[in-house]
């Protein structure tokens, strides 16, 4: 093993295997059948062989011969469809349980909390997800029946040979330790780059995915050369990791060579002494060399089911250090959220995204259920935060978040974040129709209730514009769409899931006047039996707000109801109002 890997245990290779093949009982059954009925046929075709030549020396007639022949031929197109079908299914066993695992394993990132998505670079997951279970195709498909396999057609090999005489069959049995051991022993030494060589695969691809999606950002501030320089960095170190598993794997296929030219060497040398003391026929030389030679092929796979193995290892340990990898957002017991609009209590509530330095500190305010509360502050304040925590993409380190008077951890978090909208100026559109960007391929969102918020929102006319309406395919980022028009269509998604309280995370900062005059209309309509909270920059956007609240390093500077404080000359509101609340935010 590499240094630093860990030797797995055999048992977490069972339940792996179990866990993942338990539902693939008949395909597995089927594929240890083709695998015993192939050994037996690879056992037999060397007796006919033997048959053949030593009739053809003492028989005058040519008709056994031809039967020889003949079963000869049957023998062996009937061990080639046999591989075919082990072939097949082993490839579709497979497929399927790796699928099933690349399942779960997605399944569980998309549980895992902000923090951990903020640490790994989606590269790096994706190279987790794909990359790690590939390596893992062989071994669920055929490792075990494989390698048991193998060592049958080996154990059946040596009885044959046995039955032939003690001197060949013990000379084939110390053949075949040796084979073993001496690869056993070259694989510790040669095969230890394994783990490192996924390591550096998942950086290079999370850093070249990063780079990829930021590629616009990159060449308009100059950072080009920055990007290659770290690019062929990245090449430079992978390169020697891949020449050392390269000469590992080499190392090995050599000693394999060598060890089976010793033992052709040994074969002949035993056959030729019996042949000539008269104990055997030129027909059984054949068959002993030709079991010889078939040796290799089963000791080769063992030692490439081995090497197998070593990636395996080193994929199985990144795969279950994702799975055990625990979300620090826990499920909550279930308790429901109420329907209609949402109270939101803050109780002394604090929170750190390192530890070191407080985002907020011992905030407290309440919201009652249907009104609007403006939420303002400087960049840094908590702003953001504060929405993350009502979504629960983060728990506070200290006190309560109440929404419609439930404990915010008592939901399911689904629940939860069907229950809570949120919009913000990152607008994600994805690769499928615009139905499914609407309803996040939710089949139970009918069109007509689609095409009802689409005509709330002022864009029933784009809908009838485009060709296939909802059936539209919409490209991956956007691509096609205004920034508007994007911004309208996350608009939709929120209402569609008819939340009782909507977060509008500066929703409207990249807008034109006129879409931002079009998304105040709408609003208008459709924020009524919703709680909401409203971050911005813009004192047109909290116009509608029932109360304000000023945020700064985390704790609240002001608050109170939005008419009282405008009136209220003394209130930073107020003066937000005189002097234009950009110029006191920025």
């Amino acid at each position: 093993m590499a240094k630093g890997l860990p030797k797995i245990p055999i048992r977490d290779y069972v339940l792996l295997l179990s866990q993942y093949l338990k539902n693939q009982r008949r395909s597995m059954l089927l594929l240890t059948f083709l695998l015993l009925f192939g050994i037996a046929m690879q056992l037999i075709t060397p007796q006919i062989i033997r048959y053949f030549i030593d009739t053809a020396q003492s028989q005058p007639s040519s008709r056994p011969l031809y039967y020889a022949a003949g079963l000869f031929l049957a023998a062996t197109l009937l061990q080639q469809i046999v591989n075919v079908g082990a072939t097949y299914v082993g490839a579709s066993v497979g497929w399927i349980a790796t699928n099933q695992l690349r399942l779960d394993v997605a399944s569980h990132c998309l549980r895992l909390d902000m923090s951990f998505h903020k640490s790994q670079t989606s590269g790096a997951i994706i190279e987790r997800v794909d990359g790690d279970i590939n390596a893992l195709s062989n071994f669920f498909s055929s490792f075990v029946i494989t390698l048991l396999s193998n060592v049958i057609l080996v154990a059946g090999m040596l009885v044959l040979l046995f039955r032939e005489g003690w001197l060949i069959g013990t000379g084939m049995l110390f053949f075949v330790l040796f084979a073993l051991a001496s690869i056993q022993y070259i694989r510790r030494f040669a095969v230890p780059h394994w783990g490192k060589l996924r390591e550096i695969s998942a950086r290079f691809y999370g850093f070249l995915g990063e780079h990829l999606e930021g590629t616009e950002d990159t060449r308009a501030n100059g950072a080009t050369g920055y990007v290659m320089f770290r690019f062929h960095q990245l090449l430079r170190e992978w390169l020697p990791l891949r020449i050392r598993a390269f000469l590992g794997w080499a190392s090995m296929w050599i000693t394999t060579l060598i060890v089976f030219t010793i033992g052709s060497a040994v074969a002949f040398a035993i056959s030729y002494s019996l042949w000539k003391q008269g104990a055997i026929t030129l027909g059984t030389v054949y068959m002993i060399f030709y079991y010889t030679e078939l040796m290799a092929k089963p000791i080769e796979q063992i030692r490439t089911q081995m090497e197998d193995l070593q990636k395996a290892d080193a994929s199985i340990l990144r795969v279950r250090e994702l799975l055990a990898t625990p979300a620090a957002i826990q499920d909550g017991p279930g308790t429901p959220v109420p329907e209609g609009p949402l109270s939101v209590e803050f109780d002394r509530v604090s929170f750190s995204y390192d530890g070191s330095g407080r985002t907020l500190d011992g905030l407290s305010f309440r919201l009652e259920p249907g009104q609007v509360l403006g939420l303002l502050g400087r960049t840094g304040s908590g702003k953001t935060t504060l929405a993350r925590l009502l979504l629960r993409f983060y728990d506070a380190d200290e006190g309560e978040i109440r929404i419609g008077g439930t404990e915010i951890r008592e939901p399911k978090l689904q629940q939860l974040r069907g229950r809570v909208g949120m919009v913000t100026q990152n607008i994600e559109i994805f690769q499928g129709t615009l139905r499914d960007n609407l309803t996040f391929f939710d089949d139970t969102i009918g069109d007509e209730r689609v095409s009802g918020v689409l005509r709330e929102l002022g864009l029933h006319g784009w809908l009838e514009s485009l060709p296939q309406g909802l059936d539209t395919q919409l490209e991956s980022g956007g691509g096609g769409l205004s920034a508007g028009e994007a911004q309208l269509l996350s608009f939709a998604r929120v209402f569609l899931a008819d939340p009782g309280l909507v977060i509008l995370d500066e929703a409207s900062s990249r807008l034109d006047p006129a879409t931002e005059q079009r998304i105040e209309r709408a609003m208008n309509r459709l924020l009524v039996g919703r709680t909401c909270i409203i971050i911005a920059h813009r004192l047109a956007t909290i116009e509608r707000a029932d109360r304000i609240l000023i945020l700064q390093e985390g704790r609240i500077i002001e608050e109170g109801e939005r008419e009282t404080l405008r009136r209220d000359p003394g209130s930073r509101y107020a003066r937000m109002l005189q002097v234009g609340m950009e110029e006191m935010l920025v």
